[in-house]
């Protein structure tokens, strides 16, 4: 499982489940920050001779881009571009120590 880029992840086995889609995409983030195989966008994030602050930056982009998507109704690149969002965040998540189930928790404390 390698060859990832930050829109196209392999190793997301539970695709076709909603529900597993981003527990699957968070396990092979962690996978990536384990193994570190050398062919994989996602090891590149956490080796960045930038560190932490190369997901920061993406991070800004990555909204930048959700912002103009919206401001132009393009909803087709609002999906595209919000999921590299979310990859992004995930991956913070994985550099903090945090998990999906952070997330979830912090999501359901505000209903």
């Amino acid at each position: 499982m390698s060859d990832d880029t930050a829109t196209g992840f392999d190793g997301v086995d539970d695709a076709a489940d909603p529900e597993a889609v981003l527990d699957s995409l968070f396990a092979t983030i962690k996978q990536r920050q384990a193994e570190l195989p050398e062919d994989s966008y996602t090891a590149s994030l956490f080796t960045h001779e930038k560190g932490e602050n190369e997901v920061l930056e993406k991070l800004g982009e990555e909204a930048t881009e959700v912002i103009l998507a919206a401001k132009d109704d393009d909803l087709d690149e609002l999906q595209y571009e919000s999921a590299d969002f979310v990859y992004h965040l995930l991956v913070l998540f994985a550099m903090k120590g945090l998990d999906v189930d952070d997330l979830r928790d912090e999501l359901e404390s505000r209903f």
